[in-house]
């Protein structure tokens, strides 16, 4: 559930001066800007092409990862005797793990590059899944969660670091394809979970078996990532703690803090109704509904399947509308149908409902990182590292809250939240920019030409 960016002499990081994705020119003499800019819109090479596969199998065993035991989740309620609160304030564990681990992914990445590190973090995610699956008392599935939560923050951040490099050597948007990828893995996964449900196979063996075959997969494509640190020094490849508190200290502009306040809960947003698909709609559906628990894991499936579709076309859709306008639609289409799907509780339009809410929020999170990351005044990696931090306060609150609220009035009012966090993006979504257009410069940055945002505005170093 977000750098490097540029060209290295003879392989991709964040500042260089040769590109290296079309070959060189045989001609020894110097060579002008506009030749550097027409070298660098050439096709990507090998090495990059075969990058963007990695990545993308590396997003796909990341959704998979925890959607093995999502649908599973009823089982061990049941199982551990726990109440709806008592259920949310255990799930938001992963949640919490993941925020207290979440600016050690700098540190770690900076030492080790973002594509170990997102193996790392996969396998470690593997290992807690399996023991929160297994855990015979709610403690153990809480610190299985914790453990796991944690070790996915830091596969979050960097194989959405590793991404965001290969998307700036592509000079166009890519990093929906990725969160596609997530996307199909998390319908794999649930898949995965409702084939072992139906055959009565036991918690252990399932989440053990996933665990193993999707951290083999990751060590992989470990193997085909781009080499080396994220950028040309260590010290610049991903913002830590401190670098994100710097900016404050230098004194941002209002609209920047604004901005960034922003987008951070618009990716809240997003990471509520995700958490409403994999906490709440397997239970949702059996509980509230009287589903059969082969039925109740398809809620989950709709909701990230319809994700999946939604971000394969998320990167032509910004490319053509701009993100404001997606984004302001995916808020729309959100809260009018999980609202009425609310409005009018039966299980086939719940998991219409679900699907539909998954379809508009699709580039919530992956729009959000991207212009964090593009903000003028910001060390790389600062908004992304920020954003990426802060949006697992969704995942965090929203499991207890909609606990707290279900055992009071209903799961179907908890849920109430999803439409809640549409009407927060369309109040939002202004703060994105109109149209994006986007070319690689020279140094192999994306640059970026269209109408401006709010935070076009505020530095004269700002794309034009």
């Amino acid at each position: 559930m977000r750098m490097c960016i540029a060209i290295e002499r003879g392989r991709l990081s964040m500042r260089g001066e040769k590109c290296t994705i079309a070959p060189m020119s045989a001609d020894p003499r110097p060579r002008s800007d506009s030749s550097e800019r027409s070298d660098s819109r050439a096709q990507p090479d090998r090495a990059l092409r075969r990058a963007r596969g990695a990545v993308a199998v590396l997003f796909l065993t990341n959704g998979a990862l925890f959607a093995n035991i999502v649908p599973r989740y009823p089982e061990i309620k049941a199982a551990l005797g726990m109440t709806n609160s008592t259920y949310g304030l255990a799930v938001a564990a992963f949640p919490m793990g993941a925020i207290i681990a979440g600016f050690a992914a700098a540190m770690l990445i900076r030492r080790w590059g973002s594509a170990r590190m997102a193996v790392a973090g996969t396998i470690v995610t593997a290992c807690g899944v399996f023991l929160a699956g297994c855990a015979p008392t709610v403690p153990v599935f809480v610190l299985g969660l914790f453990i796991g939560g944690a070790a996915d923050a830091v596969t979050d951040v960097a194989q959405n670091a590793h991404g965001l490099r290969v998307q700036r050597g592509y000079g166009r948007s890519i990093i929906n394809s990725f969160h596609a990828l997530w996307s199909i893995g998390a319908v794999l996964g649930g898949a995965m979970s409702a084939g072992a449900i139906a055959l009565s196979l036991p918690r252990s063996l399932h989440l053990g078996l996933s665990g193993a075959l999707f951290a083999l997969v990751s060590l992989v494509a470990l193997r085909f990532c781009l080499p080396g640190l994220d950028q040309d020094s260590d010290e610049e490849a991903v913002a830590d703690a401190v670098e994100v508190r710097e900016p404050t200290h230098l004194g941002l502009r209002p609209a920047i803090v604004a901005t960034i306040v922003a987008l951070v809960l618009i990716a809240i947003a997003g990471a509520m109704v995700e958490d409403a698909g994999s906490s709440w709609a397997t239970l949702y559906l059996s509980d509230s509904l009287h589903a059969s628990s082969a039925i109740a894991a398809s809620g989950y499936i709709a909701l990230v399947g319809a994700q999946f579709v939604g971000r394969l076309m998320g990167d032509r859709l910004i490319d053509r509308f701009g993100e404001r306008a997606v984004v302001r639609g995916g808020g729309l289409v959100t809260t009018v149908g999980m609202g009425l799907a609310l409005a009018f509780p039966t299980v086939a339009g719940s998991v219409v409902g679900f699907a539909v809410a998954g379809f508009g929020v699709a580039t919530l999170v992956p729009t959000a990182m991207h212009e964090a990351d593009e903000l003028p005044g910001l060390r790389h990696g600062s908004g992304l590292t920020i954003v990426s931090w802060l949006m697992r306060l969704g995942f965090l609150l929203s499991p207890p809250v909609v606990g707290a609220v279900a055992d009071a009035w209903g799961l179907r009012v908890g849920l109430l939240s999803i439409p809640v966090a549409g009407v927060v993006v369309l109040v939002l979504s202004g703060v994105l920019p109109m149209r994006r257009v986007h070319d690689r410069g020279v140094d192999g940055r994306s640059e970026t030409k269209g109408l401006p945002s709010p935070h076009d505005t505020e530095s004269s170093s700002s794309p034009a």
